[in-house]
């Protein structure tokens, strides 16, 4: 399938909600139980790097970038959060969209981007490997959800561009 990978925009905010609450009612994206409103979202994440993948009207994933740390010497390491919408798994578009945010995040002096991963979520961590990730620890029991005590699986990328000198 071929998707336009696009800027998201605060228009785009009611479909990349859906998505995120998809991805929260599996138990396997998130450790989150509610999506936040766009104030607090936008908050969280860095300006630069929202993207999404547009398939006409519909918006069938998205992607951006969360700052680890407010220490300038972690300026180039950040989060990666990816999310696709149930209708579009397996289709593509997270590949798309996770290619197109390293090279946005290299053209933005990013040299690390990062991913915990709950260790149930088999495709995102095959998605992750698919674009270069490469695992780097497991946090056994770090957090709970609806009760259960699960592992992260802990990824990162390291640019073969920025910081490469």
């Amino acid at each position: 399938m071929e998707y336009i990978i696009d800027t998201m925009n605060m228009a785009d905010w009611d479909q990349v909600r859906s998505i995120y609450i998809e991805g929260i009612r599996t138990g396997q994206a998130t450790f989150e139980t509610e999506a936040p409103d766009w104030e607090r979202w936008d908050a969280s994440h860095l300006p630069e790097c929202r993207l999404v993948a547009r398939a006409c009207e519909t918006i069938a994933g998205w992607v951006a970038l969360s700052p680890i740390s407010t220490r300038s010497v972690y300026r180039g390491v950040v989060e990666v959060s990816v999310y696709v919408a149930e209708s579009f798994r397996g289709l593509g578009a997270g590949h798309a969209l996770l290619e197109s945010l390293i090279a946005c995040s290299e053209r933005h002096g990013i040299w690390t981007l990062q991913a915990g991963i709950l260790a149930e979520n088999v495709s995102s961590l095959a998605l992750h490997r698919k674009c270069g990730f490469r695992e780097v620890g497991r946090r056994e029991r770090i957090g709970m959800l609806k009760e259960e005590w699960r592992d992260v699986i802990l990824l990162e990328r390291r640019s073969k561009v920025v910081g490469a000198e």
